[in-house]
């Protein structure tokens, strides 16, 4: 290395620093040393006992200064330094000044043989390259200054330093167990479990230190640092209030974070470009939920200090989920009604088959409960992929004994089911034709303390409706509406709550209303009404519930 570069800022600190070696340094005079210091290079002093961020430009390096004073010849230093991109190269020299006066005599003579002392005086005493988290420890002279410098090649980046004088008051980044590696100790088609040994600042410090864990499916990060760097050069902005922080303000144990291309959220699945972030508290072992079968994933867990933000990492792990078995196929039969339930944990997918034997082929698709997504394809070529809601006809027409295949597959948590038909009679529906909209419209200023007046539409096929109500309280009112059955008929019903039933129909489709009055009821309660449509097969549908409070006072 040329030491040309330091000459000039050595040529100043070596005037600053000479002037005090004369004798053995006091107090005061080390004062005066670092005060005359921070004066010339106020900018490049790096601070004792603070956590540093300095940005780095490609192949530019950045050098920092510091001298450590303390009472003794000897005292203990460290430096940590965190690459947050790319591998960085940084050294550490120290310059030590002469240990007499320079002797007297012409000025320019004087100041040539400084100048040819420097590289004399200066020397390197430790240098890494790479982008993993590096400490190094080493005693310091009162009478000596040293120079960090840092130099990137590869591309703009950024990194933190933290020297510290003072190891006896603890440490700023939470300790590592000696064995840092995870463990993967069980693998399942959507679930990774890891477990890791316990860092000695938990077993010291329980209270302000947590674990947390990124998975990803690209790689494994060196440092929290890092996480955050690859996660914003992906394109995505944050808001300004809103980091990949682990301030126990903005992450609370058990909440999950997606810091996805496009916005930060909080949800409880995972796909291709996003880090997933989970914080359990003071817990060595985690189950991972809500991944992908047959895909490979990457772990890191990070011991954090939520009063210092500080972290240290695990090495990481990576483990590939295992495949998701074949589905049971099912055959559909010419104008059989298949009702499939579908558990949102355990069966995700269902699979059906059929085989033509005409060259048109009806698909009927009637959303009992939840939410699924279909996906029809002919002779292993997609041709229908949508998400059902209430009823649904697919007409595709091929040749005489193509493969139809038909998965279904849960897109909620919940338990979901549908019920599906496969006929190439479309003049012959099993299921009766709909309304536009199946909801069910209640009238205010018709309301009273002891009726309701509600209405639905109608279509030009005269068919028959049922009436039914059922009273209900104000905290059963969520459970009723997500937990409604909309392939269930009146049969699921009590007798009681049936109200009436009456055939309706009307060749204007604009004209295709009808209302009706339900008396008898209670002042200021609630209540559920539902309305069942009956086609010529006798099959029902379920218009949606509706919940309406009749007045209290009239």
């Amino acid at each position: 290395m040329s030491w040309l570069w330091l000459y000039l800022p050595l040529h100043l600190l070596m005037a600053t620093c000479l002037c005090h070696s004369i004798k053995a340094p006091t107090t005061s005079s080390q004062q005066s040393f670092k005060s005359n210091l921070f004066d010339f290079y106020h900018s490049l002093i790096l601070a004792d006992g603070k956590e540093t961020t300095i940005h780095l430009l490609k192949d530019i390096p950045k050098r920092f200064y510091f001298v450590l004073e303390e009472g003794r010849a000897l005292a203990p230093f460290s430096i940590t330094v965190t690459p947050c991109d790319v591998p960085i190269e940084w050294s550490i020299l120290v310059y030590k000044p002469p240990p007499g006066k320079t002797a007297p005599g012409d000025h320019d003579t004087q100041e040539v043989s400084k100048s040819r002392k420097a590289s004399s005086l200066v020397s390197t005493i430790f240098n890494y390259k790479g982008n993993s988290v590096e400490t190094y420890m080493g005693m310091s002279s009162h009478s000596a200054l040293y120079l960090l410098e840092f130099l990137s090649t590869e591309r703009d980046t950024h990194i933190t330093v933290y020297l510290t004088s003072d190891t006896t008051s603890g440490h700023l980044y939470p300790e590592l167990p000696g064995d840092p590696r995870i463990d993967v100790i069980g693998i399942g088609h959507t679930t990774v479990t890891l477990a890791w040994k316990h860092s000695p600042s938990v077993l010291q410090h329980s209270e302000g230190i947590q674990y947390c864990l990124l998975v990803n499916e690209k790689h494994n990060y060196k440092s929290l640092c890092a996480a955050e760097t690859a996660i914003r050069s992906s394109g995505m902005k944050l808001p300004p209030t809103v980091a990949l922080s682990l301030s126990p303000y903005l992450l609370e144990p058990q909440q999950v974070m997606i810091l996805s291309n496009s916005e930060l959220s909080i949800i409880n699945k995972v796909s291709s470009g996003e880090v997933r972030q989970v914080c359990m508290g003071t817990k060595n072992t985690y189950t991972v939920p809500n991944l992908s079968p047959n895909t490979q994933y990457y772990f890191d867990v990070f011991i954090v200090n939520l009063l210092t933000n500080a972290s240290a990492a695990y090495t990481g792990t990576f483990a590939r989920t295992l495949e998701e078995p074949e589905p049971k196929v099912t055959e559909l039969k010419d104008g059989k009604v298949i009702h499939v339930v579908l558990d949102g944990k355990k069966q995700k997918f269902y699979s059906l088959q059929y085989q033509a034997r005409h060259k048109k082929i009806h698909f009927t698709f009637q959303l009992c409960r939840g939410q699924i997504r279909v996906h029809i394809t002919r002779n292993g070529k997609t041709v229908a992929s949508e998400n059902l809601s209430g009823l649904r006809y697919f007409s595709l027409k091929g040749k005489l004994l193509d493969i139809y295949s038909v998965q279904l597959r849960s897109t909620e948590e919940s338990n979901s089911s549908v019920k599906v038909l496969a006929s190439p009679h479309f003049h012959k529906p099993l299921f009766p034709l709909l309304p536009d909209s199946l909801k069910i419209k209640s009238f205010s200023k018709l309301r009273t303390c002891r009726s309701v007046t509600i209405a639905w539409l109608g279509t030009q096929e005269e068919s028959k409706y049922c009436v039914y109500r059922k009273r209900i309280e104000e905290d059963e009112i969520w459970r009723e509406l997500q937990s409604a059955d909309r392939c269930s008929g009146p049969e699921s019903r009590h007798k009681s709550e049936k109200v009436l039933c009456k055939y309706f129909y009307d060749l204007n489709l604009q004209r295709a209303v009808t209302t009706e009055t339900i008396k008898g009821l209670e002042a200021g309660t609630l209540y559920l009404f539902d309305v069942y449509l009956f086609g010529p097969s006798g099959i029902p549908v379920r218009y949606h519930s509706k919940v309406v409070k009749t007045r209290k006072k009239c």
